[in-house]
């Protein structure tokens, strides 16, 4: 094997003939790389391009210790997942094992003890390594046909309800503009929608109408208003929009199906407690549904549908303001009116 090719082992001890001998015992098989201490050691793995496989740590040490050191290594997401391996005159064993260490080596070394362990560990490491590699491709492949799979559901929605489909776009868009704008502001909200991240609430948005895939062609096509049952029968898109997600969610439980069924569920409550289907008010809506609502809203009003013409955009204006803390939340209702020429922007390249 080539000296590029082989694994990296860093050896961290304050006595030079501790780390000559590991060097001698190591160098056939892996690159060696040393340091005196722990600060030593954390500098050369902050700085190195390659991180090594594994690290063999003494834990008595001038400056930084080896505790202190794999205290820090545990608390840096680039580093917690290096194995480290203790290597001391201690009988401290059971401490350094407590401490997050993967083994314990005990001085004097002796040699195809100290290659197997190193080997063993490697091995266990690159075999955790791929499989999380695995994991995480699954992961990403099972969602990205979740993914696909609702996008299509919610177009095929939009284009039985006689629309091109150009609705969940500017919806989306919308929400975007909208979430950027109150994370960048610095909005009491910002704090609540990192942690919710934007990304994806936006990739939900989309889902906000699939329940109406329940909903009998002669309602969901009507051009005029509806009657007291069909107004009923309408509402209830909703729910099972609700249930669609949530027959999911048993089987993928992801942040993704968690804002979907928010936004299906919720996004025809009012703020003020008199929208449907629970009549839940204010905060308790989530907020993801609180931002869908109004930009459900807005689209409604500046674009034309089957059954009405579109609004001015000034007149969409008013019907908006006059709805600012009885349909929908005031702070975004505020944030709404700044956006006002983006959102034209969206609404006119998007018909």
């Amino acid at each position: 094997m080539k000296q590029q090719e082989m694994p990296m082992v860093l050896v961290v001890d304050d006595v030079d003939m501790n780390v000559l001998i590991l060097e001698e015992i190591l160098k056939a098989e892996y690159r060696v790389m040393t340091a005196e201490n722990g600060a030593e050691a954390l500098r050369l793995l902050r700085q190195s391009p390659v991180l090594p496989k594994i690290i063999l740590l003494d834990i008595f040490m001038p400056e930084m210790n080896g505790y202190q050191l794999l205290e820090v290594m545990k608390a840096d997401e680039a580093l917690r997942r290096i194995p480290v391996i203790f290597i001391t005159t201690s009988d401290a064993e059971s401490e350094a094992l407590a401490a997050g260490a993967v083994d314990f080596i005990s001085k004097p070394f002796l040699p195809e003890i100290v290659k197997l362990r190193v080997r063993n560990q490697i091995a266990l490491k690159n075999y955790s390594d791929n499989l999380e590699v695995m994991v995480q491709a699954k992961t990403a492949e099972v969602t990205a046909t979740l993914d696909n799979m609702l996008q299509a559901m919610a177009n095929i929605i939009e284009y039985r309800n006689l629309e091109s489909g150009n609705h969940v776009k500017r919806t989306q868009f919308f929400s975007k503009a909208l979430i950027d704008h109150l994370v960048a502001s610095g909005s009491v909200y910002a704090p609540e929608l990192r942690r919710q991240e934007p990304d994806i609430i936006v990739k939900s948005v989309a889902m906000h109408d699939i329940g109406k895939i329940g909903i009998p062609d002669k309602i969901l096509l009507k051009p005029g208003r509806f009657n007291a049952e069909e107004l009923a029968i309408m509402k209830t898109h909703t729910i099972i929009g609700k249930n669609i997600i949530e027959s999911i969610l048993t089987h993928t439980d992801t942040v993704y199906l968690k804002h979907c069924r928010d936004i299906c569920y919720c996004h025809h409550e009012r703020f003020d407690g008199k929208g449907y289907p629970r009549g839940i008010k204010g905060p308790a809506i989530p907020l993801s549904a609180r931002i869908v609502s109004l930009v459900d809203v807005y689209d409604a009003l500046v674009c034309p549908r089957v059954y009405k013409v579109a609004f001015p955009y000034e007149e969409a204006r008013k019907i908006i303001l006059e709805g600012r803390g009885t349909q929908f939340d005031p702070l975004l209702t505020d944030a709404v009116l700044a956006l006002w020429e983006v959102f034209q922007d969206i609404s006119r390249q998007n018909r």
